[in-house]
């Protein structure tokens, strides 16, 4: 079968219009895309002993220090069976503290440590490799941002729909 150039197909066109290859799929790009990232971060990481999940909870808590556990693992999109162990690594490591709210024990706030100040800026500083291996255009690249995000919130959105 050939395959139909997909920048020829109208937004809310007929799923039967649409082409079923593999790289027509925009999920699949998402995917493939979030894959390509994690190869060029993946040195970066490396030598810093971190994975993106703990890259991204050090940018959240940079951004805003001493959340709960609740607080980031919304900012992140992470459930709290997945964050609470990536926060004990953490915090093993030395990057982060953990303290529970004498007034409310099922509350645990999160902190920063001059450790993690100290990887946060050098992670931060490799994010420039990242940025350039993109090779978008600064106007380029901030399209794209702000339409992968609305991308996400209308996704979330349309599933919350579906559990209601």
């Amino acid at each position: 079968m050939k395959s139909r150039n997909p920048s020829t197909k109208k937004p809310g066109a007929n799923d039967t219009d649409l082409a079923t290859n593999l790289g027509d799929f925009l999920c699949f790009a998402v995917y493939a895309s979030n894959l390509a990232f994690n190869r060029v971060y993946k040195p970066l990481f490396a030598e810093l002993g971190l994975t993106y999940s703990q890259y991204a909870a050090l940018v959240a808590l940079k951004e805003e220090d001493g959340p709960t556990v609740s607080q980031l693992g919304k900012k992140l999109f992470l459930e709290s069976s997945t964050l609470t162990p990536l926060l004990k690594r953490m915090e093993a490591s030395g990057y982060v503290t953990r303290q529970r709210n004498p007034s409310d024990e099922r509350e645990v706030r999160i902190t920063l440590t001059d450790a993690g100040h100290g990887v946060f800026e050098k992670a931060f500083c490799g994010r420039n490799r990242v940025i350039a291996a993109t090779g978008l255009t600064p106007d380029e690249f901030t399209r794209l941002q702000r339409d992968l995000v609305k991308l996400r919130n209308n996704l979330l959105k349309a599933s919350q729909a579906g559990d209601a």
